[in-house]
């Protein structure tokens, strides 16, 4: 477990975050994490200036995680194409995986209906939905060209090679999705706070990650009732041949009411514990991240 300071243009140092001493937080979020049958990589930046980490040296399992990347890949696809968030794809039969978590499936069970890209994206970033993500790679923007938009952006500690129906095809697979924490932390600030989309496409996104109302018992938990404002993006793993949970996380941005944010990425490895015990792991985290952010 280390904190990893990130210099300002004017040096800041953690303590500008309002938790005395700074190792406190550190402290706290590992006592939560300790004794635990998984692995948890845990990253904060408070206000674009200050970073914590925690257990970042590892390659964590995104899961659904990586649909974050891929709505930003195909609204940059979208806005260099000429194209729109209105425009819609006609959907095969075959565009519909029977054997996978898709609630666009269930909806049309036969296929053959035009939805616009907009809807697919709500879909995916609200709804984890297996189809309309492949669908996505199939229409819009493939596996290996979201990879290296991603790259272009300045995060490098990731790897997205492997779509949805690939991972369903071979478990094992799931890994080769992965990032670390602060990647995963750092792409969320880029997205808030550099021009990389057209607005129409960022503020799209960020829009339909705050209104989304699935995985409320990980970072929103702790939230629910207070001013601040989260937007979010859920994964969730199958278990592995030896039982755990192949990755359990939660990424997300918060803004506080004092115009203050921080971006949050908290990853769960190879849990032997519960679904439920491994969510409160994550609300715990958030809960102790919010107290110290807030305390400013």
């Amino acid at each position: 477990m280390r904190i990893f300071y990130c210099i300002s243009l004017i040096f800041m140092a953690f303590s500008a975050v309002a938790c005395s001493p700074a190792e406190d937080l550190e402290q706290r979020l590992g006592k939560i994490i300790s004794g635990k049958d998984a692995e948890v990589g845990i990253a904060v930046i408070f206000n674009g200036k200050d970073t914590l980490t925690l257990n970042n040296d590892k390659q964590y399992p995104m899961m659904s995680v990586f649909k974050f990347h891929q709505a930003l890949a195909v609204a940059d696809h979208l806005a260099k194409s000429g194209k729109h968030l209105t425009d819609k794809i006609h959907i095969e039969p075959e565009d519909l995986q029977k054997d996978t978590y898709s609630p666009l499936r269930d909806r049309f069970p036969d296929g053959n209906f035009g939805i616009s890209i907009a809807d697919l994206l709500q879909y995916t970033l609200q709804l984890s939905d297996n189809n309309a993500c492949d669908i996505l790679f199939k229409y819009i923007i493939g596996v290996e060209e979201t990879d290296r938009f991603i790259r272009s952006l300045g995060p490098g500690n990731f790897s997205i090679s492997v779509n949805e129906d690939g991972m369903h095809k071979d478990i094992n697979r799931c890994y080769d999705n992965w990032s670390t924490p602060l990647d995963a932390a750092r792409l969320l600030e880029i997205f808030l706070t550099q021009d990389i989309l057209q607005e129409e496409y960022a503020d799209f996104i960020r829009k339909t990650m705050t209104e989304c109302t699935t995985g409320q018992d990980r970072l929103v938990k702790p939230l629910l009732g207070t001013d601040a404002v989260i937007g979010h993006k859920t994964g969730t793993g199958d278990r592995n041949a030896e039982g755990k949970l192949i990755g359990t996380n939660d990424i997300g941005f918060v803004f506080l009411p004092d115009g203050s944010h921080y971006t949050i990425a908290v990853f769960v490895k190879d849990s032997g514990e519960t679904p439920e015990a491994t969510a409160k792991m994550i609300a715990d985290i958030s809960h102790a991240v919010y107290e110290c952010a807030s305390a400013q």
